[in-house]
């Protein structure tokens, strides 16, 4: 196990296996031929191609977008196509910052390809000892990644609020922090990666934040999401990213991007520093031109 294992296991997909989905011509995401078969059932939805799947151009407003492939998805959920709903709704938009699309709910996205934002927070107290981080352990009754270490605060970014709204919000879900203890927060940069797995692909998008806490701040998670929290120093936190798969797939490429921003890897340290730098912020997305910056 090493650091360049855990992104190269965030960012395995053939892409072979997907089509482009477009809106308004916009490529957006990916759909697999698979699934694109269920989806030419609609016609009035969605136009099927061998080569791409492209919401139906009579589709014009987001809302009208919405409902319409709400609409379909509860036909293919009740035939066992899709997964249920989960009651999130998320933007699809070509890059972050642009005009919303469409809204789909949370469990399609990877049925489309689309690119899904989310907020990461690296919780970080100083120490006599050392710096350490507020690390948690993941419910074990979690779809994802049950049981596994996972940051203080992490959170997909659903449509209608903005980046510290929706970190003020997981804060108080996942680890009860205090508004004006959230608002201090600092954004420190994004982590992209696109890995495929058996529904389709995760290609997502991390907003990373640093967020610095009193002493005596001890997490507590109100929402069952979060199973505990231990107080881990920051070299033992490295050093399970780097020798073992404790953490959850994606939280790895977190805590290696705070190691690095804060010297814990180092040029001097690392051969392949500037590989590991890299692949953090590598292209949003496989096709040219669709997606192609790294903070699409």
């Amino acid at each position: 196990m090493a650091f360049r294992d855990h992104i190269a296991a965030c960012n395995r997909h053939d892409i072979s296996r997907f089509r482009p989905f477009l809106v308004e011509k916009k490529p957006v995401g990916w759909v697999a031929h698979d699934f694109a078969r269920h989806l030419a059932r609609f016609s009035g939805i969605f136009r099927v191609t061998a080569q791409t799947v492209a919401l139906d151009p009579g589709l014009c407003d987001v809302a009208e977008r919405t409902n319409a492939v709400a609409e379909a998805l509860t036909v293919l959920i009740d035939d066992g196509h899709a997964p249920p709903f989960r009651g999130e709704l998320f933007p699809v938009v070509q890059r972050f910052g642009a005009p919303e699309l469409l809204r789909l709910d949370r469990s399609a996205v990877l049925l489309f390809g689309v690119r899904a934002f989310g907020v990461h927070v690296n919780g970080l107290v100083f120490t006599e000892s050392g710096a350490k981080l507020w690390i948690g352990r993941r419910s074990r009754n979690k779809a994802i990644a049950p049981g596994k270490l996972d940051n203080l605060v992490a959170g997909g970014q659903p449509a209608g609020l903005s980046l510290m709204e929706n970190l003020i919000k997981e804060g108080a879900e996942e680890a009860n922090i205090p508004r004006a203890l959230a608002e201090t927060a600092r954004h420190v940069g994004a982590i992209t990666y696109c890995m495929e797995n058996g529904r389709g692909l995760k290609s997502d998008c991390m907003f990373c934040f640093d967020l610095v806490l009193p002493s005596d701040f001890v997490p507590r998670n109100t929402d069952g999401e979060m199973e505990s929290f231990t107080l881990m120093p920051v070299s033992e936190a490295i050093e399970k990213v780097r020798t073992t798969d404790e953490f959850k797939f994606n939280v790895n490429l977190v805590i290696l991007d705070f190691a690095i921003r804060h010297g814990f890897v180092t040029p001097e340290r690392e051969s392949d520093y500037l590989d590991l730098l890299f692949s953090l912020r590598g292209p949003a997305q496989p096709l040219p031109g669709l997606l192609s910056s790294p903070w699409g």
